[in-house]
């Protein structure tokens, strides 16, 4: 009889113990996840967490508040993935790990969405009651707070949203007037007039952070200055400057020059007669430039041939005065003009002389200040709309940029108006057009100004001087930070930022709560603060506004003596007082928190504005660690817009493939630097998703009906399971290691490697025979089933915070009795026993998976030529020239190891047609046809196959029991 029709004679598949799950190999996660929220909705698993972990080491990641502005888009879900990782990996690692979602409810993104609203209806800002529209964003704020934490739950971020905290609650808006009053109280708070970053579109002042660049197009004028008393030598001579500002130039009141600079006197001799119209240069004008720029100045002003009359020391230029180049006109720019020593002035481009405006310049106002030179002189020469005040005489009323309609942020007329006037003057030297990087709000995306204007701010302090600046210094020099650069760019930031401005000049916000006496200093008077602190925890920052200022100030101040400031508190100040209302406050959290985690940018917003905040009322930082990401970007490595179509949002993906997905992708890039995601890179995502799925799978298959009793003690188990539980105690340090350093890329690398080269490609492999064909009571199948339920335990757990709801899935198909309230996530690591690892073992298993490689690189030849099919056709003669190697191969049937029905190893020469790899040198593989019948039921081929039952021996005796 054949073997065809024997093996047709009997069908064995009754008698073989095939692996059985419910746990489906399609996922379908865009259904499944849904109803796992629900599940965890019904049993409070939050609640049940805490419960838990009441009696556990607590470990605190405040959560950095984004705006209640929006749907989410990519960025969002990153960051709340990564902290969601955390929170899961420390709480499973035996923390009591609490996670207190949050949102930023004031400031201009809400602000600016509602005025669109009014605008909408009809009704601008001024027309609106100010009660009135800080009601409608509060209830524009709580909306969208409620459609963003929806869209955080769908992601599976699990925290406290049914008490998150909000920035407009009003015991938050308390502390946060109560935190600044603890500035004020200790003298660090100041009103100055200086200039500051300004949005004539906004009608407000902006912080560093708040500020975006833009390229933008500017008009370029070089001035002439003419000497009111020229030094000896530089009679009739003129200092040129070089600006991209021409509306600056009413509030010039000085021109720097650069102490270390080379500078000479140039006389023009002849202009290009090659134009079509006339240059503004002429023969005879004598001009003072730094030589390292005077070729740029000749090329802008069409001088054809000058001559360099001498050197013109700094020495002279020291304590010389210039006429304004606006002098007579309007009468109103009669004063003189110094000459000043600036270390800012360089020879990189311009004149070499920097035109100086501290009404409008960071650097012109210090260099004003440094000189000693008095603030009564600091004009303010555009008021809040950018346009031209009195003190700008002649120009009143014309703006710097367009702030109302389709061409808002292009230039207005001051520009215009200026040029104008200086030609008249025969002031300008050249005129040019330059295209640049320009300041320009994040919000509005319309340019900003430097403007003089009265603002609060807190004192940084100088380096060394023991105030704000040190302190947050030396709390910087505390602090851990991933990556470890994050640390230097933020003391950079910290060394060199200016005094922090705290006022804006909005509806919408915390109020600055002071009074300010007739000497401009801010009232600190206990009583007072308490009374209006008690007013804002009843009625929110509205009381302030809303309140009579002698209700306040009681009896012991006569109202008629004091300001009521109504600016209201930077943003960053509301966001970095956070610590204080949520982390310091709550019984359920302990200050200071363990981690801050965001997106880099935030190195010069709430990392620093929290620092500074800390710092200021409690002299160290309120995290221990900082975590920053980089930003999401699309497969190109550009910005995700909606200019540009390439905008993918989080409900998207979650939609076509679930938040599993979105969250691998989150967990395998390398946060450090900024991220890419699209539909290729996702798909990589669902391929290592399949995988892993698969290899659950097959786990909870072969665990069909396992019990405890199944379990083989360690010093019995065979050599293989062996290895793999030192697999498992590797994995199991390098995960855990992995997600305490917040190396998650790494953490999702350990993990799906064991499971796919370890497990899938290799244990599995060897064992399905054992599994499927050996007897139930078997010790090698039992040994199997041992260590496959300690890997699947270990495996389960270590993916959780990664995958929460396929984690779920998979743990409540290998427990049913926990189906109803039982979690994976109120589970622990569990901890892996060190009797486990055997380096020897392991060194040994490493000789024999590489000569695995070889036979299985030599059976693919053979498949692939058809001279076998399947590789149980196959016998294979390894030769091993190395004795270790065949020392190692000697302990085992390796028959099995190789997934053949004959091998047997030879230290012989190897023909040469024997099949090798580079990477195993000592190593050939021959690959020959098994001898015998094929078995009916395992489909080994052995010679001890016999007709009629067509069973080995191993068959035989299983399918007899």
């Amino acid at each position: 009889m054949s073997d065809d029709a024997a093996n047709k004679a009997r069908d064995y598949r009754d008698t073989l113990f095939l692996p059985q799950t419910d746990f489906p190999m399609r996922a379908g996660l865009p259904k499944k996840e849904p109803q796992i929220l629900e599940r965890w909705a019904e049993m409070n698993l939050y609640r049940r967490l805490r419960e838990e972990a009441k009696d556990r080491k607590p470990f605190v990641l405040h959560d950095g508040p984004p705006y209640a502005n929006g749907h989410l888009h990519m960025g969002h879900a990153l960051n709340k993935v990564l902290k969601d990782i955390v929170v899961r990996s420390r709480q499973m690692g035996g923390f009591d790990a609490n996670y207190v979602p949050g949102w930023d409810c004031h400031g201009l993104p809400i602000e600016w969405k509602v005025e669109e609203a009014f605008r909408g209806q009809g009704r601008k800002k001024a027309d609106v009651p100010p009660s009135e529209f800080r009601t409608a964003c509060r209830e524009y704020a709580q909306k969208w707070v409620g459609i963003q934490s929806d869209e955080f739950r769908r992601l599976g971020i699990e925290g406290d949203w049914d008490d998150p905290y909000t920035t407009m609650a009003y015991d938050a808006e308390a502390t946060i007037c109560a935190e600044f009053m603890k500035f004020a109280a200790s003298g660090q708070v100041y009103r100055g007039s200086k200039p500051v970053m300004w949005s004539p579109v906004e009608q407000t002042a902006l912080a560093e952070a708040e500020i975006e660049y833009h390229e933008h197009t500017s008009t370029t004028i070089w001035v002439r200055f003419g000497f009111r008393e020229a030094p000896k030598g530089l009679e009739g001579a003129e200092v040129v400057i070089w600006t991209t500002t021409p509306w600056t130039i009413p509030g010039n009141r000085a021109v720097c020059y650069g102490p270390g600079l080379s500078y000479g006197l140039y006389e023009i001799q002849e202009v290009r007669g090659d134009l079509d119209f006339d240059p503004w240069t002429k023969p005879g004008q004598r001009l003072v430039l730094a030589d390292a720029l005077a070729d740029e100045v000749k090329a802008a002003g069409f001088v054809e041939r000058w001559r360099r009359v001498e050197d013109v020391p700094t020495a002279k230029l020291k304590g010389a005065v210039l006429d304004h180049p606006l002098k007579g006109f309007a009468g109103g720019y009669e004063f003189a003009v110094p000459l000043l020593s600036g270390d800012h002035v360089t020879d990189d481009a311009g004149t070499g002389f920097v035109h100086t405006a501290p009404s409008h310049g960071q650097e012109d106002y210090f260099v004003w200040i440094e000189h000693g030179l008095s603030l009564e002189n600091v004009p303010y020469t555009v008021d809040e709309t950018g346009a031209y005040t009195d003190e700008a005489p002649g120009f009143t009323g014309e703006r710097v940029f367009v702030t109302e309609g389709k061409k808002t942020g292009r230039d207005g007329g001051a520009n215009k108006a200026v040029v104008a006037e200086l030609l008249k003057r025969d002031a300008l030297l050249a005129r040019g057009r330059l295209a640049h990087s320009y300041p320009h709000s994040w919000r509005s995306k319309a340019p900003v100004l430097y403007r003089n204007t009265p603002q609060w701010f807190i004192r940084m302090g100088r380096v060394g001087d023991g105030g704000l600046r040190d302190k947050a210094l030396k709390a910087i020099s505390e602090t851990a930070f991933y990556p470890a650069s994050g640390q230097n760019r933020i003391r950079t930031m910290v060394e060199g930022r200016p005094d922090w401005l705290v006022s804006r000049q909005r509806a919408w916000g915390v109020p600055i709560t002071l009074f300010v006496g007739k000497d401009g200093e801010p009232l600190v008077d206990e009583a007072v603060n308490r009374r209006i602190l008690k007013a804002i925890r009843e009625r929110g920052a509205d009381a302030w506004f809303d309140t009579d200022k002698s209700v306040f100030l009681g009896d012991a101040h006569d109202p008629a003596d004091y300001e009521k400031v109504e600016d209201i508190l930077d943003v960053w100040f509301d966001s970095g007082s956070t610590h204080a209302f949520v982390v310091e406050n709550r019984k359920d959290l302990t200050w200071p928190a363990d981690l801050y985690l965001e997106g880099s940018d935030q190195h010069r917003g709430w990392f620093q504005s929290s620092l500074l905040e800390a710092c200021g009322t409690r002299g160290r930082a309120p995290y221990e660690a900082v975590l920053t990401h980089g930003f999401v970007l699309d497969p190109q490595g550009r910005k995700m817009s909606k200019s540009l179509g390439n905008v993918l949002l989080p409900e998207e993906i979650t939609r076509k493939y679930g938040a599993d997905i979105l969250r691998i992708w989150a967990a395998s890039a390398d946060y450090s630097e900024d991220m890419r995601i699209g539909d290729e890179i996702i798909g990589s995502a669902v391929d290592a998703y399949r995988k892993l799925r698969n290899t659950l799978r097959y786990l909870l298959a072969a665990l069909d009906g396992y019990d405890a009793g199944e379990a083989v003690p360690y010093g019995e188990l065979p050599d293989l399971e062996a290895y793999v539980l030192h697999r498992l105690n590797a994995v199991d340090a390098e995960v855990r290691a992995a997600y305490e350093a917040y190396d998650f890329k790494a953490a999702w690398r350990a993990l799906t490697e064991f499971a796919s080269q370890d497990l899938s490609a290799f244990h599995f492999d060897v064992r399905k025979d054992t599994l499927y064909c050996d007897a139930p009571a078997s010790k090698e199948r039992r040994a199997a089933r041992f260590v496959m339920h300690e890997t699947f335990e270990r495996l389960v757990r270590w993916l959780a915070p990664i995958c929460p709801f396929t984690a779920e899935e998979a743990f409540l198909v290998r427990h049913p009795e926990e189906a109803e309230s039982g979690s994976v996530h109120l589970q622990l690591f569990l901890d892996t026993d060190e009797n486990w690892r055997d380096d020897a073992l392991a060194a040994r298993w490493s000789r024999i998976r590489a000569v695995r490689r070889v036979v299985t690189g030599a059976l693919e030849v053979e498949r692939r030529e058809k001279r076998i099919g399947a590789s149980l056709e196959a016998a294979v003669l390894v030769h091993a020239s190395d004795p270790e190697t065949r020392k190692a191969l000697a302990k085992h049937d390796l028959a099995e190891l190789f997934i053949t029905s004959g091998a047997a190893v030879t230290e012989g020469t190897a023909p040469a047609e024997a099949f090798r790899l580079s990477e195993v040198p000592d190593v050939a593989v021959e690959v020959r046809k098994a001898p015998g019948r094929k078995c009916a039921r395992c489909w080994k081929v052995l010679e001890e196959v016999r007709p009629p039952e067509e069973l080995c021996a191993r068959c035989h005796e299983v399918v007899e029991a």
